[in-house]
């Protein structure tokens, strides 16, 4: 096998240069000359480990995921010791929701390469995309003994640390770093996340780093959103920008995480209903929170129109690669209700929405001018104690909706409901209780609604 990382002097590796011109074909999209490279690097330097690699995030990038895993088992099998090989074969796992197979390539190549700061960079991200909190904090750890007091490595592991529940240490390291730049708006931004997630979010340093925060950008949503939760308030709903960067960072795993390790299982439910009700699927949809498309799988293409509608962009991304909504629209869901003319639509979705965009009051009677006589708003919320608030902003981040008031307000936004208590899904092995609202427009006696 040959590598050419052991080899010396200036003509040592004569196929370097064709490597070099053939990845960056691969990342400009320039597949064809990258094969014509990687084709004139082959005769010179047959079966190399290198031109296998190459070859594997070529048809990767072409869309064929069967020829991206060959060509790296390929790779393996030549190099099975070179950890650049097994880096990116680790990287191609994760990318591919391979988790359990990407964790375990990932530890082989930090055992065979522990003081490689790159390897390093990659087993932490595979970690990161696999769930693998535990798993992160270990090789961070090990990091910072590389590489001492390195900022975006405490930064790194004081969020898994918070997430791990281990709120001390993580606010230990905030502590240092906001020390270490009081005007930083990252380290005063994780330390408030960090009490928040810790049940401090009214204690004096929460409410000192919520101020210091929208004193360094006063018109910045997310922060004015903290600083109200820090004074004990409970605002309408989650700011958009707050919901866009949270979906966008879980876009390429969410259906994995969602569904295969938390059991959410809302959109294939509500699906069911739907085409139980409207069997010829003569119908026009609009999924509110459409997310990476879960709904539009299980409901499949429809004889109307189907209408996806997130804040996410990355979410709609992936949502349009199932092939079966008409048009998307990434707005908020009150916009999106707000702008949407009059009897439009047969049915409605907002399938775990409301946790994010919070108050009902205006967004019921909106869906309820949207629909078409006869028509079926299907929502979902996390339930709230009776003997509390109507709207409760739990330690999560979620709202959650007292059953009497969602009620209530179905009432008088002129719905008839069917309510059904249910797990939403788990988290951290627990089950979350919710509640899916079927929302019924009365038809009206001389409606006729088109398809």
């Amino acid at each position: 096998m040959t590598t050419g990382r052991n080899l010396q002097g200036p003509f040592a590796d004569p196929i370097r240069k064709h490597l070099e011109t053939a990845r960056r074909q691969i990342s400009q999209g320039q597949l064809k000359q990258a094969a014509l490279t990687l084709n004139q690097a082959q005769r010179i330097l047959p079966g190399d480990a290198r031109l296998f690699m190459l070859a594997a995030l070529m048809a990767e990038k072409s869309g064929n995921k069967a020829g991206a895993f060959d060509a790296m088992r390929r790779c393996v099998n030549v190099a099975p010791n070179w950890g650049p090989g097994l880096l990116e074969m680790a990287l191609l796992q994760a990318r591919h929701n391979q988790f359990a197979d990407a964790v375990q390539t990932a530890e082989k190549v930090a055992a065979l390469e522990p003081n490689n700061l790159q390897v390093l960079a990659g087993v932490i991200d595979i970690a990161h995309r696999a769930g693998a909190m535990e798993m992160a904090v270990t090789h961070l750890r090990r990091g910072l003994a590389l590489v001492p007091n390195d900022m975006e490595l405490r930064r790194l592991l004081a969020r898994d640390l918070s997430a791990l529940g281990q709120h001390e240490e993580a606010l230990a390291l905030w502590n240092g770093l906001v020390a270490e730049n009081p005007s930083n708006r990252y380290a005063l931004e994780g330390r408030l996340d960090a009490l928040m997630t810790a049940g401090l979010t009214t204690s004096a340093q929460a409410q000192a780093d919520a101020d210091a925060l929208v004193a360094l950008q006063p018109d910045n949503p997310t922060y004015a959103y903290w600083q109200q939760l820090t004074q004990g308030q409970t605002p309408a709903q989650q700011p958009v920008e707050l919901s866009r960067e949270l979906f966008d960072g879980m876009a390429d795993t969410y259906d994995m995480h969602m569904v295969g390790q938390l059991g959410y299982r809302l959109p294939k439910l509500v699906a069911e209903k739907i085409i139980q009700r409207h069997p010829d699927k003569q119908i026009n949809v609009l999924d509110l929170g459409c997310g990476t498309g879960l709904l539009g799988v299980y409901l499949g293409r429809l004889n109307g129109y189907l209408i996806g509608v997130d804040v996410a962009t990355k979410m709609v991304e992936q949502a349009a690669r199932h092939q079966v909504y008409d048009r998307f629209h990434t707005v908020n869901l009150h916009d999106a209700l707000q702008a949407t003319p009059d009897s439009l639509y047969h049915v409605l979705t907002a399938l775990d929405v409301f946790i994010y965009a919070g108050d009902l009051t205006n967004a019921l009677p909106n869906a309820q001018r949207i629909l078409l006589p006869g028509g079926v708003l299907y929502f979902s919320c996390e339930i709230a104690p009776e003997d509390g608030p109507d709207l409760v902003l739990q330690a999560s981040g979620r709202y959650a909706h007292k059953r009497s008031h969602v009620e209530a307000l179905c009432a008088q936004a002129g719905f008839e409901i069917e309510v059904e208590e249910l797990v939403l899904r788990r988290e951290a092995g627990e089950p979350v209780q919710g509640l899916l609202i079927t929302a019924h427009k009365p038809a009206a006696a001389d409606s006729h609604p088109a398809a």
